[in-house]
């Protein structure tokens, strides 16, 4: 990553496709590139621990639901042999599943360890945190509020944990429409949420329920949270921002929100540079200041190829609100099977899972993708 924040900061910027840099007032002078942005700890865990099942297993490898909510790491995978279904029962049985980072409901859960030869449970440490939280107020006898997106996997998947305890909401006037529950009420939220989004709706069900429980850490992941910071630094010094990411993922258009309400002029959600509007001499329709963020699903190799298109005069400036040092290794049973690979590779047997997994945390999510091409 150090390398590439020493390409990004070089002054002479990227040039164009033709070889040509901008010149006079028109086109983008100079790139704010926010810090975090892309890969949080919970997709850098399901990327390689997905890459490690391609590696150990023939193809197809099955895995409900997309891995992570991005085009282009979907369809790398697809490549691979990756087949993503919306229902267990689409898996043969006898084959390898792997289950998403957004988490998944206990009965999709059990319907896969019965199917499947090997299944791995990708579900980020955090979604699990919220899960647990569920089944824990719901035994002990609490209705629960549960701030979410309709339809989004990660609440279908929480809010099937305890069914008849969570009522979904995501706005203020749901939460006034909720009954006068006769039990102790807890207040939970799904982890990809801004803070905007989830404060008002959250602020309203303390108002309607003043005894509301709440858990002592926020379920906001602070990953989300960290690139919206960084956003919010970053908007107001720039005439346009651009977000990376796909339009499925809910931190990627929490950010691009987050852009509009900050007052920004311009912003652009994109899923790659050939996204980007155009002149007709093929350079960016882009002016001034620039802004560069992407969603936690979003690889750095989007982000190259953005800065490359927009060919800022200034070069890019790197604008860091915090340090992001948290890691979450692959789920135990893949590490095992990692590491019983390695250890045949000795005697001549899935040499190139050992010589290109082993040591996971040295390895990050962008290079184990780039590997598999």
């Amino acid at each position: 990553m150090s390398d590439d924040v020493g390409r990004h900061r070089t002054s002479s910027g990227p040039t164009r496709a033709d070889g040509s840099r901008p010149t006079g007032s028109e086109g983008v002078d100079l790139v704010l590139l926010a810090e975090p942005r892309g890969f949080c700890a919970g997709v850098e865990m399901a990327i390689k621990a997905l890459t490690w099942m391609v590696r150990a297993f023939e193809p197809p490898v099955y895995c409900y639901h997309e891995i992570v909510h991005n085009q282009v790491v979907v369809r790398r995978f697809e490549e691979q042999g990756v087949v993503f279904v919306d229902d267990v029962t689409e898996v043969p049985e006898g084959r390898p599943i792997m289950l998403s980072a957004h988490g998944s409901a206990p009965e999709v859960v059990a319907a896969a360890r019965e199917r499947g030869s090997f299944v791995v449970d990708a579900v980020c440490p955090l979604v699990t945190k919220v899960h647990h939280e569920v089944r824990s107020r719901a035994d002990k006898g609490y209705s629960i509020v549960y701030i979410g997106h309709e339809g989004h996997e990660e609440a279908v998947g929480t809010m099937a944990v305890a069914p008849a305890a969570v009522h979904r909401v995501e706005s203020v006037e749901e939460v006034g429409a909720l009954p006068a529950f006769a039990e102790p009420v807890a207040l939970l939220a799904q982890t990809t949420l801004s803070h905007r989004e989830w404060a008002e709706v959250a602020d309203a069900a303390r108002e309607r329920f003043p005894d509301i429980w709440t858990p002592g850490r926020s379920d906001l992941c602070f990953a989300t949270t960290n690139r919206q910071a960084a956003l919010v630094e970053l908007a107001p010094r720039c005439d346009a921002v651009v977000v990376v990411g796909s339009a499925n993922s809910s931190n990627t258009l929490a950010l691009e929100r987050l852009a509009v309400e900050s007052g920004c002029p311009t912003v652009l959600r994109i899923n790659g540079a050939d996204e980007l509007p155009r002149r007709s001499d093929g350079s960016v329709a882009l002016d001034g200041t620039v802004g560069v963020t992407a969603g936690a699903s979003a690889p750095e190799e989007l982000v190259d190829e953005v800065l490359q298109a927009l060919a800022p005069r200034r070069g890019v400036e790197l604008l860091r609100v915090t340090d992001e040092d948290e890691y979450f290794p692959p789920p135990r049973n893949l590490r095992e099977l990692v590491t019983a690979i390695g250890r045949f590779g000795g005697l001549g047997l899935g040499a190139p899972v050992a010589a290109a997994w082993s040591g996971d945390r040295a390895v990050d999510a962008s290079a184990a993708l780039a590997a598999l091409d």
